[in-house]
């Protein structure tokens, strides 16, 4: 089944006024969601932090649909959290947000990045390998919610990505 591609999708730093409706996005996602607090320090007070989201256009106004945060260290970028609204999943919009995130990073001098993602998540685990994240380890039980395991993932050589002319992925 073919999905229809996302127009107008515009990606852009997380500002304080989109707190609200990125902890909406989260809680959405994630059945740890962070809190309205922590997100609101991340975009204003971590100076690590790299906050980005996703939103189109609808008829009441802009939605945000994808939220990422990268925390850069020294010359690593690790992905904190992303998060795609579930009615736009399977479009590309993650891997998007990572290239944009992953190339701002490199521009700052990041050359390496990590992550950890549920050892059940397929869908991330594809992306992540055919963005060349190799999986170097796992961390037991390291989800509160569920015990889950958590697989550790770097890219060890990060470079600049080219996204596709006309490709939302």
């Amino acid at each position: 089944m073919a999905v229809e591609p996302i127009v107008g999708l515009v990606i852009r730093p997380m500002q304080d006024e989109d707190v609200p409706s990125v902890h909406e996005l989260d809680t959405l996602s994630f059945s740890l969601p962070w809190t309205e607090r922590s997100l609101s320090y991340e975009v204003n007070q971590n100076a690590g932090a790299r906050t980005w989201v996703a939103e189109i256009n609808e008829v009441n106004g802009n939605k945000i649909v994808s939220m990422l945060i990268l925390w850069l260290i020294l010359d690593e970028a690790h992905i904190a959290t992303l998060a795609v609204h579930p009615d736009f999943r399977r479009r590309g919009i993650a891997r998007k947000m990572m290239i944009t995130a992953l190339n701002a990073a490199f521009h700052e001098g990041a050359r390496s990045s990590y992550l950890e993602v549920r050892a059940t998540n397929q869908a991330a685990l594809q992306m992540y390998k055919e963005l060349g994240f190799k999986i170097v380890g796992r961390r037991s039980h390291y989800y509160h919610d569920n015990q889950e395991d958590a697989l550790l993932l770097t890219l060890e050589e990060l470079h600049l990505f080219k996204l596709e002319p006309g490709r939302v992925s």
